[in-house]
């Protein structure tokens, strides 16, 4: 009975006889799940980083070719470039300088060992060096807009920027190197801020020529801060400070928009290298208009104090004045930031003749509907109520 068991296991265990029979049924190709299929080949036209190995059909379990070091990931732009670049089979290097905790929602967001974390002090030019290691694009997010003990806005917006460019020329592998600035940045702004972000370009420019730079206006998203700054202050206060008379004109932009632009940039076939894009989103508008659009969407009366530029400026000067004269840290500047009060003392919009989101084969999202529902936390008593609206709610819509 065994003999009989182990020669009928035989027969059916054997290789040539289970192939021939299957391909009798189901006739299968040899080479069908081959890349050299187009149906099954990857979608990620890569041509501007070089000839990079590529594998899969474009999702997150290819192998795009792209390695990234990614500085500045664990901010809030960083953290929806990491997404774009990891759901298309990207691996990418993550570095950081803070504690565990900072990086650990990145970690979920590529395949097994697509997200690299790996700590860093951008004081230490071995330990940039270890992170570009095996990188073949290097995107810089590093930037600041107010100043701590600890770093100047020189250092973080300008020369970390130039260190980085140095060491990826000197690294010899690195085939992109995209710089984002902000839009505005001018040697002759009243901004240090904005003038730190003009030296970083001038200084990426100078080592890498066909690095390329992006200027996004005020980034707009779950995590921004400008309109959670503001729908926070007006829900706790009762009103929103508006600086001057709410006239300066801006074009804030959704930051998803600016991470598929970098992506974009990324997957074009060069076209982009040696370029400065201004990143603004399709409307134009006043502080004081977008502060509508706010109170709107939280769904509460607006009420306004306006404070006169140079009354401002004075309440935001003690923090400046002290910052490196007291033995402890100062509380991060919200609304009354000094450099900020003095970017938003002038316009701050796309240039006429700039390269702009249309020419990476992008159209930007208005703000108004799903770029600004996360304002949506600051409503009273839920989603669904507000101060605008609560004498106007059936009671057959309660819960």
């Amino acid at each position: 009975m065994q003999a009989i068991s182990k020669r009928v296991g035989h027969q059916y265990l054997t290789p040539s006889s289970s192939i021939s029979s299957l391909k009798s049924i189901y006739p299968v190709s040899d080479h069908y799940y081959g890349a050299d299929r187009p149906k099954y080949g990857s979608t990620l036209a890569t041509k501007g980083v070089g000839h990079l190995v590529r594998k899969g059909t474009g999702g997150r379990s290819s192998v795009s070719g792209i390695v990234a070091a990614v500085f500045g990931s664990t901010g809030f732009l960083g953290r929806y470039l990491v997404q774009q670049l990891a759901k298309m089979g990207s691996q990418v290097l993550v570095p950081f300088r803070g504690s565990e905790d900072s990086h650990r929602h990145l970690k979920l967001m590529g395949d097994l060992g697509q997200i690299v974390p790996m700590k860093y002090n951008p004081r230490d030019e071995d330990s940039i060096k270890a992170v570009m290691a095996k990188a073949n694009v290097v995107i810089n997010l590093i930037g600041r807009d107010y100043e701590t003990r600890n770093f100047s806005f020189e250092e973080v917006n300008h020369s970390m920027a130039e260190q980085l460019a140095t060491i990826s020329k000197e690294h010899g592998g690195i085939m992109r190197f995209i710089q984002v600035s902000c839009l505005g940045a001018s040697s002759s702004s009243p901004s240090r801020f904005l003038r730190a972000k003009a030296a970083a370009e001038e200084a990426v420019l100078r080592e890498l020529p066909e690095a390329t730079v992006l200027r996004p206006a005020v980034l707009i998203g779950t995590e921004d801060r400008i309109l959670n700054r503001w729908a926070f202050f007006a829900k706790k206060y009762g009103f929103l400070p508006l600086i001057g008379d709410g006239s300066t004109k801006i074009q804030p932009v959704y930051v998803v928009d600016v991470a598929g632009a970098i992506v974009a940039a990324l997957k074009d076939d060069g076209t982009s290298m040696g370029k400065v894009y201004e990143l603004g989103g399709p409307e134009v508008f006043t502080v004081h208009q977008l502060a509508e659009l706010m109170f709107e969407t939280i769904r509460e009366w607006p009420h306004y104090v306006k404070v006169p530029l140079p009354i401002a400026k004075a309440i935001a000067a003690p923090r400046e004045i002290l910052l490196n004269k007291v033995p402890f840290p100062l509380p991060n500047p919200e609304i009354f930031n000094r450099d900020q009060i003095l970017a938003q003392a002038t316009d701050t919009v796309v240039s006429e003749n700039s390269l702009t989101f249309s020419d990476l084969g992008l159209v930007p999202h208005k703000l108004k509907g799903y770029p600004v529902e996360f304002l949506i936390q600051y409503r009273k008593g839920g989603p669904n109520y507000g101060s605008t609206v609560s004498e106007r709610v059936s009671p057959d819509a309660w819960p």
